[in-house]
């Protein structure tokens, strides 16, 4: 992670490293096979293509403020360091706390799913799957990074070379009628379903924002993580929207409204059934096995990200600073990461011995839960970069002001669509797990609290909140061109 609080890079890690880690928490192929035909069936039908392309140009806009603070600040925390720079320690304390939380939640959520499909396809026991899974992904977390983005680059270029042939095969039999324009056409868009849309739209977004997490194990992190970070929301946006606009193409508008009338198990059949019907069985069986590797790419790329916040956090001492220390040969947070491993290994003990269903309780649930968490923390991050930059009087209008300020009112919205109706996300009508967004509340509640403690007993670690490290190298680092 480059030398301890320096706040600079030195790492391994270049631009197309980043892609493939930060790409691959959002799981592009799972999304797409799990995701997209539920928002077709439940949202806004053939407009989905257009909600992608609306999620991405607020998420564009969120990028464009989070990537100037990357070229300022480089720390391992990134949204809780940004956080605490530009609305406070305080603030900044609340966001770690709801980072751990949020991704720790993805991260197991993921985990859930893949037990859930794996014991699906092959009828071994899903907590069977998911011990394999947490143990694999324990062991790769522990040795460097670099490993982790080895293994990821491969299976992201299978993921998508797989879904681009699907989408050659449809070019191929309708032409250009596989691009039906009315798909963006506003009344095809703009309907009752589109607010559910778009939250679906962030929730396949998630992951892209991690790129500054790695800024400490990056060669030259004040150039590659905003590069990285720009590159994964196009690749994504275009991704999605490209490949939802050819399965309207496909469908036909009628056959996209029949979705909603079908069980949820024949919604979840749509690019299986597409992929049949394109490239042959042979591509419908292997996207079963992609479906798999692509949620063991999320696992990785998430469980990476959540231990680099509980490393920085134990590195600044506001959890046990043996999370903060380095591994003496591979440099990674290898405390932390085991740590995390074993949460993940608790998290599905206890779920398979109480017997609970791992779909809706584990990954369904979580999943939402940390969408949620990671949303609220982007919209935080995004007005931190607008009042950084304007008390310091630098930055650029649009870039450091109006792009983050809009997209910081687009994700707020996402944020208050989801805790009012968190269902949407969770496909749960349990009054239980329906009221799960109140937990964010108690934990700013007692982060805040936390917070001033620290400030009133031990004012050495509250003053450390963001590294002093990183606030000296902050001083002696000229406004770079945005």
């Amino acid at each position: 992670m480059g030398s301890e609080g320096s706040g600079r890079g030195g790492g391994s890690l270049t631009t197309p490293k980043i892609v493939f880690i930060v790409i691959a928490a959002a799981a592009p192929l799972a999304a797409i096979v799990g995701t997209v035909p539920l928002m077709f069936a439940r949202a806004n039908g053939s407009g989905v293509p257009g909600a992608f392309l609306l999620a991405g140009a607020t998420l564009v806009l969120f990028a464009l403020g989070y990537a100037a603070m990357a070229r300022r600040i480089v720390n391992t925390g990134a949204f809780s360091t940004y956080v605490a720079y530009g609305l406070g320690r305080h603030a900044g304390v609340i966001a770690a706390l709801v980072a751990v939380v949020a991704y720790d939640a993805q991260t197991v959520g993921i985990i859930g799913g893949f037990g859930f499909f794996t014991a699906l396809g092959t009828g071994v026991p899903w907590w069977a799957a998911a011990l394999g899974v947490v143990a694999l992904v324990g062991v790769l977390g522990y040795r460097t990074v670099d490993l982790s983005a080895r293994v990821l680059a491969v299976l992201m270029v299978a993921e998508i070379a797989l879904l681009a042939l699907l989408d050659v095969g449809i070019l191929r039999r309708l032409g250009l009628g596989a691009f039906p324009l009315h798909a963006f056409a506003p009344g095809t868009v703009v309907t009752a379903g589109l607010p559910v849309a778009v939250l679906f739209s962030f929730s396949c977004f998630i992951g892209f924002e991690s790129a500054a997490l790695y800024a400490e194990e990056t060669r030259d992190p004040r150039r590659s993580i905003p590069r990285a970070t720009y590159t994964a929301v196009a690749v994504i946006g275009v991704f999605y929207a490209l490949t939802a606009w050819l399965a309207v193409g496909a469908e036909g508008t009628a056959g996209i409204e029949a979705l909603a009338h079908r069980s949820s198990d024949d919604v979840g059949q749509l690019y299986f059934d597409l992929m049949t019907r394109y490239v042959g069985s042979w591509g419908t069986a292997l996207l079963g096995v992609m479906v798999l590797t692509s949620l063991v790419a999320a696992v990785l790329a998430t469980h990476n990200a959540a231990t680099r916040y509980l490393f920085a956090l134990g590195r600044e001492g506001l959890l046990p600073r043996a999370l903060g220390r380095l591994h003496e040969r591979h440099r990674s947070p290898y405390r932390a990461s085991t740590v995390q491993t074993a949460f993940n290994l608790l998290v599905v003990l206890v779920f398979a011995l109480a017997g609970l269903d791992p779909y809706i309780g584990l990954a369904s649930t979580m999943i939402g839960f940390g969408t949620l968490g990671i949303v609220a923390l982007q919209a935080m991050a995004a007005f931190a970069v607008v009042a950084f930059f304007a008390r310091r009087g630098a930055g650029r209008r649009f870039s450091t002001g109006v792009a983050p300020l809009l997209g910081g009112l687009g994700l707020t919205a996402a944020v208050v669509l989801v805790a009012t109706d968190f269902r949407l996300l969770t496909n749960s009508d349990a009054w239980a797990l329906d009221a799960l967004p109140a937990l964010y509340g108690v934990v700013v509640v007692g982060g805040a609290g936390y917070a001033a403690w620290l400030r009133r007993h031990r004012p050495e670690v509250f003053d450390a909140v963001a590294g002093p490290a990183v606030r000296e190298a902050l001083a002696a680092t000229p406004e770079p061109e945005s």
